[in-house]
């Protein structure tokens, strides 16, 4: 572990929004155009910050910690999608982001769609897990597919996402789910004129091959990608091939073969893998989060050292940070997959080259 990794100082200033706060945690050097973070129902922060420490190759990236997550204030009165949309375009205002790259995971994704949507002058999205397959929007529908997913997460993910869900509380997540399972992220993405970058990961049960597909012919301009091994929260367990997407899509690197197929891509460094932490390591994330949480609750700056400590903590300083074309490699799904039986009926198995040695290869 190294204490001396500027990319992974993080920052924490607070917006004023509808009668509450969005807490921005600012990472990476300032240039001109940012990455905007949102994350999922209930989700912290510093569920981004492995991706953050990646992002940074055309500016700053700023993690947004939406009202009634991460310890920050709830809103008043009745919640949406849309009012935490108008809470994100607050923040974009109010940092001065000209053009920045929305970047949303799960229900940011919704979030994130809804912003880009009233912006057309926005020209490029990253949408993550979005949610929800339109055909399974009910409750127990989505806890089963949820927790198929969840046994293909590393367990840190899993202690990330019960401590988010502990400091969000039971009463906010039922009032918000229900706004997450009704919002038509469909309906809306047609009326998106930025060209957009869709990832889900291979074991995302909650956002199915099938879905992604569905979803990605309603967007005027779309590119839909998968990653091998990852599941729902495949932002934070391969956080080095999402953020390598994500900086090809916006230099306009990664090819586009339609979006009747998804193209499989994996993520070939190890560096910030969480399953690579040595003990020392490990206690270290342990106690940053701790401190985080503390911060959180209290509404000091214990939140900003707690960030950076984790971010630093998750990063092994014995493999640097690759560009697109060294972290995305061959991705074959396995024969006999879904979408095996998918391949051989389109009669499809042309593969794409990405600028440099490496490739990615046509799923279906």
């Amino acid at each position: 572990m190294s204490d001396a990794l500027p990319n992974a100082t993080v920052t924490v200033s607070r917006v004023p929004v509808d009668g509450t706060t969005v807490r921005v945690s600012t990472i990476g050097a300032p240039g001109d155009r940012a990455f905007v973070l949102v994350a999922g129902l209930s989700v912290a922060a510093t569920h981004r910050e492995r991706l953050a420490s990646n992002l940074n190759a055309f500016g700053p990236v700023h993690a947004l910690d939406l009202p009634g997550f991460a310890g920050v204030r709830r809103f008043r009165g009745t919640v949406s999608i849309e009012r935490y949309a108008d809470a994100v375009e607050a923040v974009i205002d109010a940092l001065g982001l000209v053009d920045p790259v929305l970047v949303g995971h799960s229900m940011g994704a919704q979030v994130v769609t809804e912003v880009a949507a009233r912006r057309p002058d926005l020209s490029d999205v990253v949408l993550i897990s979005p949610v929800v397959d339109s055909a399974a929007r009910t409750v127990s529908e989505s806890m089963v597919r949820f927790a198929r997913s969840v046994v293909h997460e590393p367990a840190a993910i899993r202690w990330h996402a019960l401590t988010a869900y502990a400091l969000c509380g039971w009463h906010w997540f039922r009032a918000v789910l229900p706004r997450m399972l009704a919002y038509p992220i469909e309906r809306r993405a047609e009326a998106v004129q930025a060209r957009v970058l869709v990832v889900r990961g291979e074991h995302d049960a909650l956002v199915p091959r099938d879905w992604v597909r569905r979803l990605g012919r309603v967007f005027p301009y779309a590119v839909l990608r998968e990653v091998t091994g990852g599941a729902h929260a495949v932002v934070h367990g391969q956080a080095d091939v999402v953020a390598a997407l994500a900086v090809a899509h916006v230099r306009g690197d990664l090819p586009d073969r339609g979006v009747a197929s998804l193209t499989a891509v994996a993520d070939t460094t190890t560096r910030s893998d969480l399953d690579r932490l040595r003990p020392a390591e490990a206690w270290h994330v342990l106690v940053a989060r701790l401190r985080e949480l503390v911060g959180m609750v209290r509404g000091d700056d214990l939140v900003a050292a707690g960030k950076t400590e984790h971010a630093r903590a998750t990063v092994h300083d014995d493999e640097p940070v690759g560009d697109a074309e060294q972290v995305i490699a061959d991705g074959e799904l396995a024969a006999g997959s879904e979408d095996g039986a998918e391949r051989r009926a389109d009669g499809d198995e042309r593969s794409t080259p990405v600028r440099g040695p490496e490739r990615v290869e046509d799923a279906a």
